[in-house]
């Protein structure tokens, strides 16, 4: 089953690396979406995949890149999906 989630995730999370890591991780796992740094701090994604896949990549999200820290994730269920392919967006 497909599931789409947005999730956002609060920390230390800009300028560690996290978008970077995250395109890596989701292309790694086939997982379909994007990754965004948001203006307040925060790090946004939209994850496209196998329910399993994604379920998982959001707990690896739970711990990011070495040099981040992250104190909150948020997901909520997404509309739609993602056509292939997993990419970096600009700031929002």
């Amino acid at each position: 089953m497909t599931l789409a989630l947005t999730v956002r995730i609060r920390g230390r999370v800009q300028g560690v690396g996290f978008r970077a890591w995250l395109v890596r991780e989701a292309q790694r796992r086939a997982v379909a979406g994007w990754v965004r740094n948001r203006r307040d701090g925060s790090v946004e994604a939209l994850l496209v995949g196998d329910e399993p896949v994604v379920r998982d990549l959001v707990e690896a999200c739970r711990r990011g890149p070495p040099a981040a820290r992250v104190d909150a994730i948020e997901t909520a269920t997404a509309e739609g999906g993602a056509a292939g392919g997993f990419r970096e967006l600009p700031t929002i």
